[in-house]
């Protein structure tokens, strides 16, 4: 394979990493995944590795011969999964979505409102 193939391999995704940059930092000494992911924030986008850090992995077992299964993965942190910004809604939006606007939650609001002014 030339250089210019593995320039248009991309590994990761996410952060944009092609084959070439992870098999130069491998011949750097980088040769375990956690270096390789803070060297090229591989695994760091919003797949948190779970699309390319299996590939990396095959890739450094290949060009250092150590097998898959000695490999320690990296540290998974929240979330795991992708989590929607409503999640992370404020407390007003959340109780309008826990709680349907009627004419008794208005009553009561309005009430609360003009016993403050």
């Amino acid at each position: 394979m030339s250089i210019k193939d593995k320039k248009n391999i991309i590994i990761c995704i996410c952060e944009d990493v092609s084959l070439e940059e992870i098999e130069r930092v491998i011949e750097e000494g980088y040769t375990n995944l956690e270096e390789i992911k803070r060297s090229l924030r591989c695994g760091m986008g919003p797949c948190q590795g779970r699309t390319c850090l299996t590939l990396i992995a095959r890739i450094v077992s290949s060009k250092t011969g150590r097998p898959m299964s000695q490999m320690k993965f990296p540290t998974v942190r929240p979330p795991i999964r992708p989590v929607p910004l409503a999640v992370f809604a404020t407390s007003k939006l959340k109780n309008k979505l826990e709680r349907p606007e009627t004419e008794s939650n208005k009553a009561r609001a309005y009430s609360r409102a003009s016993k403050r002014m």
